[in-house]
């Protein structure tokens, strides 16, 4: 009898022990599943998006810059809206400053170095490849400039109307003045003219669609329904934005459970989080081989984070920045600045992308001594 009253005593302790170790296990294979259900979604997403662009005929460069990035930014741009006009306190509010700078840091670092790092797989694999095949080495791979002038020129216009505009709303989170509200007008005003403009740039460059893979909603049909395209597209995006979120309130959990405080979950790896879907998109087309689209989708989804949340921010919130939004806005100007020296000097290549990854290691450098 005195033994089987220690049973229900070790009985509880060894379930104690279980569900604390169950937990982290839980959070870890939902921020897996949720990566790869962002990760499928966005092959279903990429492909519809190609087919919009052709029923939409706005050319092959807009489809990365304006409808992609449109796409998946649009739901960001939701939470940001959200949290800066149904928050109750100054803190919640601050949740979408930190959305409005970590959005563009992440992209113009994290997407851009790995799709550096995509390109630089794929070129090593066909460096092999000709090897292989012919005994000679060509050109070593993370030396080819992606592109030719008129591509480097593209790209680069794209980060030229993006520094500026980041160069105001960081300014502005510095300051005060009575009519500062009002300002958050001007940068959506900003990207209408934006999206305008890379609207016609795209059709009077006269980009042509390539040949598409089938709409994966209609796989043996040579041209898709609009409302197969339609419904493909969204279902898609609705997907991406509800794994999404799961995937931040995952790292949420687990930030505690690494050992890092609050504020270094929130402001280091939720923006990675979040910009997971165009690093995925550019993961995606870069294995299709279409790296400008790849390119496009991420600087056009930078000019979206710019101006939206920023001009959300601005409207409803007190938009100043401490310390650490600070360091996050100039380690973003300072990648910005980098990579636009290099698509000028028409000297973007693999290697000198994939480096944009290491200013994201500055700032977490900076970001911790900041918060230490």
């Amino acid at each position: 009898m005195r033994h089987a009253g220690r049973f229900p005593r070790a009985s509880s302790a060894v379930s104690g022990d279980a569900g604390g170790w169950m937990v982290p296990v839980i959070h870890f294979v939902l921020l897996v599943v949720c990566a790869v259900a962002i990760y499928l979604s966005c092959e279903w997403f990429v492909n519809a998006v190609e087919w919009l662009g052709r029923r939409l005929d706005v050319g092959k460069t807009a489809v990365g810059t304006i409808l992609a990035a449109f796409g998946t930014a649009l739901p960001e741009s939701v939470v940001t809206l959200v949290a800066v006009t149904t928050g109750g306190s100054e803190k919640a509010k601050d949740v979408g400053i930190g959305a409005a700078l970590g959005g563009p840091l992440a992209l113009s670092t994290i997407a851009y170095g790995v799709t550096g790092a995509m390109l630089l797989r794929k070129r090593h694999q066909y460096v092999k490849a000709v090897r292989a095949e012919t005994g000679e080495s060509p050109q070593p791979a993370g030396r080819q400039a992606l592109g030719d002038e008129k591509d480097m020129r593209r790209l680069a216009r794209d980060q030229e109307w993006f520094l500026p505009i980041f160069v105001v709303k960081v300014a502005l989170g510095l300051v005060s003045f009575a009519f500062k509200h009002y300002l958050g007008l001007l940068f959506f005003a900003a990207y209408a003219v934006y999206f305008s403009r890379e609207i016609r740039s795209s059709r009077a460059a006269g980009d042509t669609h390539e040949e598409l893979e089938p709409l994966k909603l209609q796989r043996k049909a040579a041209s898709p329904t609009t409302k197969a395209v339609v419904v493909q597209t969204t279902a898609t995006l609705l997907v991406i934005f509800l794994a999404s979120q799961l995937f931040v309130k995952q790292l949420d959990a687990i930030g505690p459970i690494l050992g890092l405080s609050g504020a270094v979950t929130a402001l280091l790896l939720s923006p990675i989080a979040t910009e997971l879907p165009e690093v995925m998109n550019a993961i995606i087309w870069v294995r299709q081989g279409k790296t400008q689209l790849s390119l496009a989708n991420i600087s056009g989804a930078m000019m979206i984070q710019a101006t939206v949340p920023s001009g959300l921010g601005l409207l409803f919130t007190r938009w100043r920045f401490d310390t650490a939004l600070l360091w996050s806005g100039i380690v973003t100007i300072a990648a910005i600045v980098y990579l636009l020296g290099t698509m000028l000097a028409h000297r973007l290549t693999p290697g000198r992308l994939t480096v944009a990854a290491a200013f994201y290691a500055v700032f977490a450098v900076g970001l911790v001594l900041i918060l230490a």
